[in-house]
């Protein structure tokens, strides 16, 4: 195993010490790269449980779809660096090369003065090469064999393309990374988990409950739950009467958003694959991924994101995905919300792929998000509780990191600092959602801030047409 995915640091099976068993709640990015990571340190793998209420890959996870977009254009340092170690595993790496597909993005950015774009380049010239390009908005039309032709460039400042990104069949991905775990010995268990079990004092946890009866026990337990993190994690703040404050809700948040499937010809594959099209960054708007002969779809992000916000028993306001399933994410989408699209992202971006046609499917996409964007991985910190880990926070920018995230997550696990800065970056913060609005990554995109509510879109509203 090479030692860019691994890494150097000093594993429990480089040093033969007793291992701890260790339980991962949630098989998506943060769950498998961490269960990957544990099977190639673990003496005894047999010590590793997994378990995801969804069979592999697990469908309802923010980062399992037809595709996801893997690039190393960042506008912070941070994470430009990991997303370089990334990027080399993408190419490199057994498991995952053959689901990456290298074919830059083209970037139309619309925030003030183009801060954003701007920044990202900067970054690149300040590592002493950077592979952008300038485009001029007004020859797009023209641009990859006229694929673009009728997309609505008003309000854009400014365009670029980067060569250093592209998109990764990420189902399969995800398939494969977690089979190489499981044929290390790695446990992955099918179930839904009703509960987080503690000890008689409640000083620890010990496990969980599942749905089924089962009782899972470890003597750590990872949450990697990514939407489901604060649901699942409220009645245990409940018994141990963690303030409202204090709560894994004002870590993060669970934000919805829409995506919109279009099916594709063989000859409109054919089109996109001879000219190149790249991933498409419509500003604040959204994106569109170009089709594959594998899945046929062209797949655009409506990105106006949303919450669920619903009241426990308890009183406790948390946010979570509107239904438990993966086909609650594809049918239980208000009309209005669909009509938005349509009338948006839909009708402007690549609008000769969609005019006149149905599109194959829609799917609410719901993730975790911190109010920085940075991840959160740490030791949950409240009611002297131990045994308890944290692995969550994706923001939507996370599943490029799937081959390097988890030895991150094993070195918290094993008590080993991952360095002042990212160790201070993936803390439990001491401030809350309120600081969302000073994102280092993204000072201006609105549209990534959640100011509404799913059962509150289309009052009044038109319905949709597709």
């Amino acid at each position: 195993m090479s030692h860019w995915i691994t890494g150097q640091g000093v594993s429990a099976k480089a040093k033969g010490s007793d291992e701890p068993s260790v339980l991962i709640v949630g098989a998506g990015t943060f769950g498998t790269s961490t269960a990957y990571h544990l099977a190639q340190t673990y003496h005894d793998t047999s010590k590793v449980t997994i378990v995801d209420r969804a069979t592999s890959p697990p469908k309802p996870a923010a980062g399992v779809d037809i595709n996801r977009i893997i690039r190393t254009d960042y506008a912070s340092s941070f994470y430009n660096n990991l997303a370089y170690e990334a990027w080399h595993a993408w190419f490199w790496s057994m498991e995952l090369q053959a689901y990456f597909h290298q074919t830059g993005w083209l970037m139309m950015d619309d925030s003030k003065d183009s801060s954003l774009s701007n920044a990202i380049r900067q970054q690149y010239r300040d590592r002493g090469s950077d592979p952008t390009e300038d485009l001029s908005l007004d020859d797009l039309p023209q641009q990859w064999g006229g694929v673009l032709e009728g997309t609505d460039t008003k309000g854009f400042g400014t365009a670029y393309f980067s060569p250093e990104v592209g998109w990764c069949d990420a189902a399969g991905a995800t398939h494969n990374f977690m089979q190489a775990a499981e044929k290390k010995g790695i446990n992955r268990v099918n179930a839904g988990v009703a509960r987080i079990l503690l000890d008689e004092g409640n000083s620890r946890v010990v496990g969980v409950e599942t749905t089924d009866g089962q009782e899972l026990r470890a003597d750590k337990v990872v949450i990697a739950a990514g939407a489901w993190t604060s649901s699942l994690l409220s009645p245990l703040e409940d018994t141990l009467q963690v303030s409202s404050r204090d709560r894994i809700e004002n870590q993060l948040r669970t934000i919805g958003v829409l995506q919109i499937y279009y099916p594709v010809s063989d000859e409109e594959i054919r089109r996109f694959e001879e000219h190149k099209v790249p991933v498409i960054i419509y500003g604040q708007e959204g994106e569109v991924v170009p089709p594959h002969s594998k899945n046929k779809l062209l797949k655009y992000t409506h990105n106006h994101s949303f919450t669920n916000t619903v009241t426990t028993p308890s009183g406790a306001k948390v946010t979570c995905p509107a239904g438990s399933t993966y086909e609650s994410q594809l049918n239980d989408i208000p009309d209005a919300l669909k009509h938005e699209a349509e009338t948006g992202i839909l009708s402007r971006l690549l609008p000769t792929f969609t005019k006149g046609k149905k599109a194959d499917h829609w799917r609410i996409c719901y993730d975790a998000r911190t109010p920085t964007e940075d991840f959160l991985i740490c030791k949950y910190p409240h009611g002297n509780l131990s045994g308890l880990y944290i692995a969550t926070g994706g923001s939507s920018h996370a599943y490029k990191f799937l081959p390097n995230i988890g030895k991150y997550i094993v070195n918290v696990l094993e008590d080993r600092s991952n360095g002042e800065e990212k160790d201070k970056a993936w803390a439990w913060k001491a401030y809350g959602w309120d600081v969302r609005e000073k994102s280092p990554e993204h000072p201006k995109l609105g549209a990534w801030t959640p100011k509404r509510e799913l059962r509150d879109i289309g009052s009044g509203a038109a319905q949709s047409k597709l």
